[in-house]
């Protein structure tokens, strides 16, 4: 079974988890949850947003995101820290080329560069 990262709705508040094979370490397990809280906090928080890890995914990948000015993806590629997003984009199995040609997008807009946008 290959390691994904789910999403589950407690209460109000959204909690990430790791469903992994067994092999995976519990370290690993609570680093990956702790890299999808740190990412969301910083992308839903400052924009009263309230994005799942999936639909944050989504959007990275959509070019649409650009057009839109999606605040909350353009605080992915700008205010998370390059190794979270880089975790983030493993995690959930997203297309790193889909991902860059999404940054880059935004780094133009922005007129400064985007560590993920290569």
């Amino acid at each position: 079974m290959p390691n994904r990262l789910a999403v589950v709705l407690v209460g109000s508040a959204e909690r990430a988890y790791l469903e992994t094979a067994p092999s995976v370490s519990a370290g690993r397990e609570a680093v990956m949850v702790d890299v999808a809280t740190t990412v969301l906090s910083t992308v839903n928080a400052p924009y009263g947003a309230d994005l799942s890890a999936r639909q944050l995914a989504a959007r990275i990948v959509d070019p649409a995101s650009v057009s839109a000015n999606d605040a909350s993806v353009f605080a992915f590629f700008s205010e998370v820290r390059e190794d979270l997003q880089r975790q983030f984009v493993d995690a959930m199995g997203i297309d790193r080329d889909q991902v860059q040609t999404v940054a880059t997008q935004f780094a133009s807009k922005a007129g400064y560069r985007l560590p993920l946008a290569g």
